[in-house]
Order: C-alpha cells, then sequence, then structure tokens
C-alpha cells in the first residue's frame, strides 16, 4: 500500500476484481487474506510431494501473497479425481462458507476422461461456481491446460477426441474468466506440453518445478493487479529429484494405477473414438468430426453467456443458485 503523491493520509488498497481505491490512511489491516483453492489433483498437490503429505502450485503461491504485515489463511479443497460436479456439489459449497478473498478453480481434465463427458453440463456447473464464489467477493483463479492426450504422448487417433475435448473447456474457461474478471494463466500452449521438467515421471501431473512454475505465473498475474505483495516463488525444486529407477517406478505403478481406473469406463470409448478419426479419415470426412466439437462448443458458450450478462462486470449468481457472503480484500 503505497500513498498517492500529493494526497497524504489517504492510501491505495485493492478491491474485488483488482481495482484500486482511495480511503483514509490508518492502521494495517490485522485480518488475513483468505485463499481457497478448489479442483483436482493438479492443485491438490500430486507431483509435489514433501513430508508429511501434498504441497502444490496453490500452497505456494500462498506463501507469496502478503509481505508479512497481513496473514494468509490458506485452504486446499481440491481433491484427486474430482470432476465439475464434485466442485460444484461440495468444494464450492465448503469453500463460500470460507467467505476467501481469492479463489482458484481449475477443474476438467477429469470430465475430459470420462465418457460420461457433457461440455454443456460442464459449463453451467462452472458457471455456477464461479458466480458463487466471484458473487461473495472473491477474486478468481482460473487456468487453461494443456490437452493430456498430447501430455501423455498418445498416437494422434487417440490423441484427438481429447485434444477437442479439451480445447472446448479451455474456450468455456476463458469465457468464464473474462466474465467474471478472473486472474487467469494460460498453459494451454506447447511449450508446457514440450518442456518434460515441468512434469512428474507419470506424466499426468507437474513435477514440483511445474507446480512452482504455476505459482509463479499466477504471482505475477496477481502482483499486477496489486494483489500479491510478498515475494515470488523460487522456480528451482527444493527437493531432490527422483532417480532414474524411481522414475520408472513411479511411471509403471502410476500409469497402470490409471488404466485400471480407466479401464471400464474412458479406454472403451477412447476406442470408439479413435476407429470414429480412422475411418472419417478414411473417407475424408474427418470435418465433421470438427463441425459436431464446434456445435457443441456453441451451445455451451450460449449457455453460460446469457445476453443480458454480458455487460462488463456483470458478478451476480445465477437465479436460484447458491449465495454467499461478500467479502473484499480490506478484510
Amino acid at each position: 500500500m503505497t500513498e498517492r503523491p500529493g494526497e497524504k493520509g489517504t492510501t491505495d488498497v485493492p478491491a474485488p476484481g483488482g481495482a484500486r481505491e482511495s480511503r483514509p490512511a490508518g492502521p494495517p489491516d490485522p485480518s488475513p487474506v483468505r485463499f481457497a483453492a478448489l479442483g483436482d489433483s493438479f492443485t491438490e498437490g500430486v507431483g509435489d510431494p514433501v513430508p508429511g503429505g501434498l504441497r502444490g502450485w496453490a500452497a505456494l503461491l500462498a506463501e507469496g501473497i502478503t509481505d508479512g504485515r497481513r496473514g494468509v489463511e490458506f485452504r486446499n479443497f481440491a481433491v484427486s479425481g474430482a470432476q465439475s460436479g464434485d466442485v460444484r456439489d461440495r468444494q464450492a459449497v465448503a469453500a463460500a462458507a470460507f467467505r476467501p478473498h481469492l479463489a482458484s478453480v481449475v477443474v476438467g481434465v477429469n470430465d475430459t476422461l470420462r465418457r460420461t463427458f457433457d461440455l454443456l453440463l460442464l459449463a453451467r456447473r462452472l458457471d455456477e461456481v464461479c458466480a458463487l464464489l466471484a458473487g461473495g467477493g472473491a477474486v478468481l483463479l482460473t487456468v487453461c491446460l494443456p490437452d493430456p492426450g498430447a501430455v501423455l504422448g498418445l498416437p494422434a487417433p487417440l490423441g484427438r477426441p481429447l485434444a477437442r475435448r479439451q480445447a472446448a473447456v479451455n474456450a468455456v474457461v476463458h469465457a468464464l474468466s473474462e466474465r467474471h474478471d478472473a486472474v487467469h494463466l494460460h498453459m494451454a500452449d506447447r511449450a508446457w506440453v514440450e518442456d518434460r521438467s515441468l512434469w512428474s515421471p507419470d506424466r499426468l501431473h507437474p513435477a514440483e518445478r511445474g507446480h512452482r512454475t504455476v505459482a509463479a505465473g499466477f504471482h505475477r498475474l496477481l502482483a499486477a493487479r496489486g494483489l500479491a505483495l510478498g515475494a515470488a516463488p523460487g522456480l528451482d525444486p527444493r527437493q531432490p529429484l527422483p532417480g532414474r529407477l524411481d522414475s520408472w517406478l513411479r511411471l509403471v505403478t502410476a500409469g497402470t494405477g490409471w488404466l485400471a481406473r480407466r479401464s471400464t469406463d474412458l479406454l472403451p470409448q477412447l476406442l470408439c473414438l479413435a476407429g470414429a478419426e480412422l475411418r472419417h479419415g478414411a473417407c475424408g470426412t474427418g470435418a465433421r468430426l470438427d463441425r459436431r466439437a464446434e456445435e457443441s462448443l456453441r451451445r455451451a458458450l450460449a449457455a453460460v453467456q446469457p445476453a443480458d450478462a454480458r455487460t462488463a462486470g456483470a458478478r451476480a449468481a445465477p437465479s436460484g443458485s447458491l449465495s454467499a457472503p461478500r467479502v473484499s480484500m480490506e478484510g
């Protein structure tokens, strides 16, 4: 907080959405900044083990939100394997009761890895979660992610269906991030896939360096809004790097467990989707699959961007949804 030139006795303070407003100077607010993290294993911290459990990018980011004159209360509601329905029905309710000043919402990959994938339903769920938390005064943090097929290195017939799904999820996240004025980190480009040092041996989750890179990216964006006053997380790993044998064992055990959990869900459908890719490719009608995906995305975006909600700063929760008490960054 800095004194404006020529305005003694006033100070700039962050308000929801990153705006800054002038208020009379006084003693610093002793109440902590509350930060809630919602999502799946990406936010739970899988890939970044520390003594006593998992850490992850959100916990690393929490350490740099304030400069020490004001504390941070961090709660991680993320659960490995969570889908958008889990976040909407359980995590968001608990997080809203926490009354966070900052709330990260990163979910969707597990939805794309299910035969029940429904983009329209996912979009509506995410919209409700974002509206609930932003409507309570929280500044949202969102991420768009690389498609899991590219990260896993799947062959094209298997990878393309997943790429379409993740691209559609990212488009929905972009739209909701703009609507709710979220702090958005873009991770969907090839650089994230090609830098193997960012990923753990299971190729499903970030390694410590990946989690640190995510935390540093968010810190940079928050600092630009005046919402991160502490030191940025370092990028260099602090935990010992796994050896080649340990990495191989993690890959085998994690990969085997993942295949076992998906053997009756994703894999049969993924094989069917791959068969469709091959058939359309052989017939020269592959564009039909792209058009179907585009139409599905169009319907999903229309559902979360009604005409009367396109005004700047529209942050009210949809009619009939849960409500949360408002907070501000000033406590």
